[in-house]
């Protein structure tokens, strides 16, 4: 592949390649290069995946460094639910690996941008009114 250098960000580009000579993941029609992605844990990595992404504001709006944290991020939250899964069966875990992957699932939220929205939960007064009044008719 040939580089050019970007007068907009002086980085190299690269030129695309015939489809037919890229990888089923790079054309989007797999998500994994050998896995076959049919078992549940692979449907639930796509569910979390796609969840994660929409939080981001769409796969048109992701780079692709975004992308592959993204997708970084929906392995480690399916790691730290299979483990979640063992502890509610009873199991033990070993609670410094699930630490250690939840502190990195943070790190990389972190990372793409998602951080916690507190959520207003303040009542409308007006709507508290009509509220008391219709309970008091009763």
């Amino acid at each position: 592949m040939e580089s050019t250098p970007n007068s907009a960000t002086d980085r190299p580009t690269t030129g695309a390649s015939p489809r037919a000579l890229r990888s089923r993941v790079t054309n989007g029609k797999s998500y994994f290069v050998e896995a076959d992605g049919r078992g549940p844990w692979a449907r639930r990595w796509r569910d979390v995946l796609a969840q994660i992404i929409s939080d981001l504001g769409g796969l048109e709006v992701l780079s692709e460094g975004q992308r592959q944290l993204a997708r970084r991020c929906a392995t480690i939250a399916i790691a730290c639910e299979r483990m979640e899964g063992e502890a509610a069966g009873g199991n033990e875990i070993n609670l410094d690996v699930y630490g250690t992957l939840t502190d990195r699932l943070g790190r990389a939220f972190a990372r793409l941008g998602l951080k916690r929205q507190a959520r207003d939960v303040t009542p409308d007064p007006l709507e508290y009114a009509r509220q008391y009044d219709s309970e008091a008719a009763e």
